[in-house]
This record gives C-alpha cells, sequence and structure tokens, in this order.
C-alpha cells in the first residue's frame, strides 16, 4: 500500500483521476477510490471524480456512501447523467424508491437532452425502480385488505356474542330466548358467509399485478399507447420514438441503426395484446 501512495504522490488531479480509471477497469475498486479521493483533496471542485467515486462504492454494494458523493456532484452540477443515475440506483438498493425514480427519471431527460447514449441502462433502472415501488404499493393493499376482511368478521362475531348476551339477559334461559338466539346465530352466519363472498371475489386482484416488459416502451417505459416497430424488430411508442427522432438523432435507440420517421410501421399486434391486457386488468392504468 506504501509503495501505492508514494506513486501517485506527485501526481495532478487529473493523472489521480486517470490512474482510478485505469485501476476500476482491472476491478480494483478499493485502489480507485483511494486515487479519487487524493484527486478530490487536490480538486474538489470536479464533479466527474465523486461520481466515479460513487461508482465504486456502487460495486461494493455501499450504498450510503455512494449517495454521498453523488449528492456533492449535483451541488456542482444538477445537470450531471451520472449524478442522477447513479443516486437513483443507490437510492433504489436503500428502498428509497420515490426519490430514485425521480433522479432516475431525471437522468433519462437530462440524457436526451444532452443527446448522451447510456443504452438501456438507465431505462433498466428506472423500471425496476418502478416495479418494487408497485410491489410495495401492492403488499400494503393486500395486507389492508386482510386486515379489513378480519376486523369485519370479529365485528360480526362481537355483535353476535352482544345480541345473545343480552336476550339471556332480559328472557333467561327458555325456549323461546332459545328460539330468538337460534335467529341471531343465523343471521350474523348469513352476514359473515356474505361477507366471506364479497372477500373471495377480491382474491384474484390480491395476485400481485405486474406489467410485463414486453408492454412497455423502450423510452417512457409507460404501457404502450400506439406501438409501431422499427426495421430492427424493435417495438415502441410512436410518440416518444418520434420526439428521439426529432431532438435526439435519426437512430433506433437501442441499435443505433440508422433509423427515419418513414420507417416506423404500427404494430397492431401488440396493440390488440395491450389493449386486452388492459382490459382485463384496468389496475395496470395507474402502473
Amino acid at each position: 500500500m506504501s509503495k501505492h501512495m508514494y506513486s501517485t504522490a506527485n501526481l495532478t488531479d487529473k493523472e489521480l483521476k486517470e490512474q482510478g480509471n485505469r485501476l476500476f477497469n482491472l476491478r480494483k475498486y478499493e485502489d480507485a477510490i483511494n486515487c479519487y479521493t487524493k484527486a478530490i483533496i487536490k480538486n474538489p471542485d470536479v464533479a466527474h471524480y465523486f461520481t466515479n467515486r460513487a461508482l465504486c462504492h456502487l460495486k461494493l454494494l455501499r450504498w450510503e456512501p455512494a449517495c454521498t458523493d453523488c449528492r456533492r456532484a449535483l451541488d456542482m452540477d444538477p445537470n450531471l447523467v451520472k449524478g442522477h443515475f447513479f443516486l437513483g440506483q443507490a437510492l433504489l438498493e436503500t428502498e428509497n424508491y420515490d426519490e430514485s425514480i425521480k433522479h432516475l427519471q431525471r437522468a433519462v431527460d437530462l440524457a436526451k437532452e444532452q443527446k448522451l447514449n447510456f443504452g438501456d441502462d438507465i431505462a433498466a433502472q428506472l423500471r425496476s425502480a418502478r416495479k418494487k415501488r408497485f410491489s410495495v404499493q401492492e403488499e400494503k393493499r393486500i395486507s389492508q385488505e386482510i386486515e379489513l376482511h378480519s376486523y369485519l368478521n370479529r365485528l360480526i362475531e362481537k355483535d353476535k356474542e352482544s345480541q345473545i348476551a343480552k336476550v339471556k339477559q332480559d328472557e333467561g334461559d327458555n325456549e323461546k330466548s332459545n328460539e330468538k338466539i337460534l335467529e341471531i346465530e343465523e343471521k350474523c352466519d348469513n352476514y359473515l358467509n356474505e361477507l366471506n363472498q364479497l372477500f373471495i371475489k377480491v382474491d384474484d386482484r390480491r395476485r400481485k399485478r405486474e406489467v410485463p416488459d414486453y408492454l412497455c416502451g423502450k423510452i417512457s417505459f409507460e404501457i404502450l399507447q400506439e406501438p409501431v416497430i422499427t426495421p430492427s424488430g424493435i417495438t415502441y411508442d410512436k410518440k416518444d420514438l418520434e420526439e428521439h427522432l426529432q431532438r435526439v438523432g435519426h437512430f433506433d435507440p437501442v441499435t443505433r441503426v440508422k433509423l427515419t420517421q418513414d420507417q416506423l410501421i404500427p404494430n397492431f399486434a401488440m396493440k390488440e395484446v395491450v389493449d386486452a391486457f388492459l382490459a382485463e386488468n384496468e389496475w395496470a392504468y395507474d402502473y
């Protein structure tokens, strides 16, 4: 370690950054962090040094230090795509889904504006964050439904016991009171049966709900509204792809193959699949 320290002692911050990059490519993340840290000490006003170090922390599964470095980078440059991208990843791992989605969406928007190509990397993270947030909301919904079911069952049972106790108190133990008690029990049992039937009907909704990836656009990650297919065989939402062609460039966003608007073909088969899915899964409009 001391040999490594002496070897970097006289390097400039840029040279230290380059040394860190080489070590990162060798997957020597701890050593790369040391180099980026020294670069930061020499010049703490370069946002990229912090995002470089943040990426090392991500590789080492150190979410909090990654968040800290990304926030420092974004304080210096709020439009730094990697700052939002890496911060979104770290926040996703710490289950801060709302904030993760906010930063990942910002990374997507900035990448479009700055015409930077991250392939499907940011898009995949954003889809993952949205799915995980949706999954948490689903778990909460299911838990609340089950809790409500149990609570209503207890209320009916408690009401039955209360009514029976009142009959016994008012009329004692005789044939007439026994008939009233039987009526109360039958009525409450009917209520329980009806209640249980209602909740059986919503059991389907208790199952995990998820929109398959193939029904979502590759750019906005929303459910496809007007699917079109490119010569590369990839389906996009027409509005998203037209915006990409106008603002970013005339190429397929995933394959990078040259693409013009007149090459887009409506994907009617996919449209039918999406419509059928939405007809059976109205909750997906909120996905």
